[in-house]
């Protein structure tokens, strides 16, 4: 086989990191007259002096630390993740990360250094004062101007003698700390529909627990999560720069909003052949015509076939399957054909690959036994369609022997506290909590009392071998303990809570039960799970990454999640359903193929964007297409890639093409980035040479069998992409083949054109 004179295009993506304003400590952001960005932050603060403060009583309030103070640092940017609010501080300042920390943060700059910080005698000869205005050397620079209302809020303060917080004063009475703290923001209008080059201010009020609202406009934190579609100025305006859709991020003192902005990319267009099938369809296109979008036409038949083997069988059809499919000429064969594939064997061996991916199922964690219980217990939850919600409850409340409770690995993979609480959170909520171990989230409302609060129910659970210590094969165990837990964060007096909600666990004998239901009820688990089914299928979460739900990273279509977890919840979590719901669709089915010149991006799914196949897919479509495949060891001959139980069984291919290490709950833990390595694998090595020039191959049989040229080309194109081959297709071929030295080769260097092609490795 020769295979130097042939072509093929491999399409790298292009990826764009941007910094979260947060992180970086320059002036913060916005103009408070809500025109174009200010310049500097004095520039900015000069405005800031010209609105008053807030009244009490017909006069200008006490200064509070809490409501005034914090704001005034936060705004300034003293508090950022790259000055003073970093893990180790900066000159020897820490402050807790945008000021959720009140008491440590008015210990840090009035108590602590000996207090040389603050002149309560002469409050403009503070330290605070001239380091922030730039009187001093400051390694931060000027962050305030004389005369804006941060350095007012700041000088009255220090005047007043630096009155501790609520926060100080209860620690020291040793009573619970009864300060009122920020409990929502409210920003008004909550969705923008803006024309390129136009722009609108919004307001934000701070609702507060005791009660009292506040318009914190000038003070709140503004970003936007894309800067090529839209910028906000300090005073929270927001300008549009270019078509698309992007959240604009409100914060302020722990609590966080978004603004929804659109900016349209036309007038209304009609859709051409878009016939709305159901829920889905019509709230798609409610959204093309919102952003003036023209979805693709219908993909044919050939690419429906192909893509529904992909989506819901991880397989690659047979020549005899697209040609019953293509021949077919019932009005509803595509319906029929989902029905047929959610009941096929391979459902089973590719979901069960897709939760085994989720839940680490691995032997490295429970041995050869325990891996057969848990995989196996996997399975049979996906065969027996069983509800989501069932199968988490199962995970969350398992106890017992690992050899007849496959759930119980669930506890033998992560066994600290604060793990379980990260892969809950992550794998059923889709929520990521890790960074609240340390500090508040930045860009949620979550803080640690949610992390340890959640950890909190993993905390009476002990894993032990069974009697022989595991030494003649006994299985481990889990059971519910009485002992304390040895977290240095979790012996303090942290109750066990749902994120924000107290559950009642009083006289409850194991604290998980209430947990799985409290995690199971939440919205947050429909939603992910939807958001997760929807990705799976359509190659793009309406929340991106599909495990990072938050209030800061908004779905690009809000009512096509809300209405797909509805439907989720209501139909009883069943998987099959939801499958079927969404490939039966209009959107499901439109076409990969986008003119020149119209959008290219798959956020508003105009069109079906390409994927590359998984690994263990593109495995199985490559032996499938040359007739020959691969062998493991350790499990029987005729086991597919996407039956394999765990990732030690060996396999360069595999992992070279990003097959998951299971190490990792992370959606991202499975790499699907093409790169020049997996091109050269297949182009030059003699991995697929070998496959496709085997005795008793696919090229070897067609040739024996005495076909002609035209079936055996017809044969190669529907084994690779499952359609017959164009006109300028065969035009090309013949030439190929007429210079070929043989005819063996010249079919082998075909199938070796066709496996390396764009169209083969991807899903489209």
């Amino acid at each position: 086989m020769r295979v130097s004179r042939t072509l093929f295009r491999f399409t790298v993506p292009k990826r764009f990191l941007l910094m979260a304003g947060f992180l970086v400590c320059t002036s913060p952001a916005t103009s408070l007259r809500g025109a174009e960005s200010a310049p500097s932050a004095i520039a900015d603060d000069l405005d800031v002096a010209r609105r008053p403060l807030p009244a009490q009583g017909g006069a200008a309030h006490p200064v509070s630390f809490l409501r005034d103070v914090q704001p005034a640092l936060t705004k300034a940017g003293c508090n950022m993740g790259a000055c003073h609010g970093s893990l180790q501080g900066r000159g020897g300042l820490m402050l807790s990360l945008l000021g959720y920390d009140t008491a440590k943060d008015y210990d840090a700059l009035f108590k602590h250094a000996r207090g040389r910080r603050v002149s309560t005698t002469a409050p403009e000869q503070s330290l605070v004062l001239l380091k922030a205005t730039g009187s001093v050397p400051h390694g931060g620079g000027a962050r305030i101007a004389r005369d804006s209302a941060c350095y007012d809020i700041l000088h009255r303060y220090i005047a007043a003698g630096c009155p501790p917080p609520e926060a100080v004063l209860a620690a020291q009475r040793g009573k619970p700390n009864d300060e009122p703290v920020v409990t929502k923001l409210v920003v008004a209008p909550a969705e923008l529909v803006l024309a390129p080059g136009h722009s609108q201010a919004i307001r934000v009020t701070a609702v507060w627990s005791d009660g009292a609202e506040h318009d914190v406009t000038p003070w709140a934190l503004y970003d936007v999560r894309d800067k090529m579609l839209a910028e906000v100025a300090r005073g929270g305006k927001i300008a549009a720069l270019k078509s698309g859709r992007v959240p604009a991020t409100v914060r302020y003192m722990g609590q966080v909003a978004a603004v929804d902005v659109t900016i349209p990319y036309g007038a209304p267009r009609p859709a051409a052949d878009f016939q709305p099938r159901g829920y889905i369809d019509e709230i798609v296109a409610g959204e093309w015509r919102k952003l003036g979008l023209e979805p693709a036409p219908t993909c044919d038949d050939g690419e429906f076939v192909r893509r529904a083997y992909f989506d819901l069988i991880g397989t690659l059809p047979t020549v005899a399957e697209v040609q019953a499919f293509l021949a077919d000429a019932s009005a509803d064969k595509r319906a029929k054909l989902v029905d047929e594939l959610l009941e096929r064997p391979e459902y089973v061996d590719y979901w069960s690959l897709k939760w085994s991916d989720l839940l680490r199922v691995h032997r490295r964690y429970v041995g050869e036994k325990g891996l057969e219980s848990f995989a196996g217990w996997v399975r049979r939850a996906v065969r027996e369609n069983r509800p989501v919600d069932a199968m988490v409850r199962e995970l969350l409340t398992a106890q017992g022997n690992l050899y007849t409770s496959g759930p119980v690995a669930f506890y033998m993979i992560d066994q600290k506290p604060e793990e379980l609480a990260e892969t809950t959170s992550q794998v059923f909520l889709g929520v990521r909590l890790q960074c609240t171990k340390c500090h508040h989230h930045p860009l949620e409302v979550w803080g640690q009392e949610d992390y340890y609060g959640l950890a909190a129910f993993f905390t009476k659970i002990d894993t032990k071998d069974n009697k022989d210590a595991g030494r003649y094969g006994g299985a481990r165990l889990v059971k519910v303990t009485t002992k304390q837990p040895k977290s240095r964060k979790l012996e303090m007096d942290m109750p066990a809570q749902f994120f924000d909600q107290q559950l009642a666990l009083d006289g409850a004998t194991d604290i998980r039960v209430p947990l799985a239901e409290a995690v199971t009820a939440s919205p947050l688990f429909a939603r992910n799970f939807a958001n997760r089914y929807w990705a799976y299928l359509v190659g793009r979460g309406l929340v991106e990454p599909i495990d990072d739900v938050r209030a800061t990273n908004p779905p690009s279509i809000p009512a096509l999640l809300d209405a797909l977890a509805r439907d989720f919840a209501d139909h009883g979590y069943d998987t099959k359903h939801m499958l079927r719901t969404i490939c039966n669709s209009a959107v499901y089915q439109r076409a990969s193929r986008v003119a020149p010149g119209e959008l290219e991006n798959d956020q508003f799914y105009t069109h079906r964007a390409p994927r590359r196949l998984p690994a263990e897919v593109l495995l199985d479509a490559v032996n499938r297409a040359t007739g020959s495949a691969d062998v493991y060891e350790g499990v029987p001959e005729g086991t597919r890639a996407i039956a394999l139980p765990d990732p030690s069984i060996k396999s360069y291919f595999l992992d070279l093409f990003g097959r998951p290490a299971r190490n990792s709950g992370c959606e991202c833990a499975r790499g699907g980035m093409p790169d020049l390595s997996q091109a050269l694998h297949l182009a030059n090595g003699t991995y697929l040479h070998d496959k496709i020039a085997r005795p008793k191959g696919r090229v070897d049989k067609l040739l024996a069998a005495k076909k002609s040229r035209r079936e055996i080309v017809d044969e190669l194109y529907l084994a690779t992409l499952s359609r017959p081959p164009r006109d300028d297709e065969r035009r090309t071929i013949d030439q190929l083949l007429a210079a070929a030295p043989n005819e063996t080769e010249g079919y082998q260097d075909l199938l070796w054109t066709l496996i390396n092609c764009t169209e083969f490795q991807f899903n489209h």
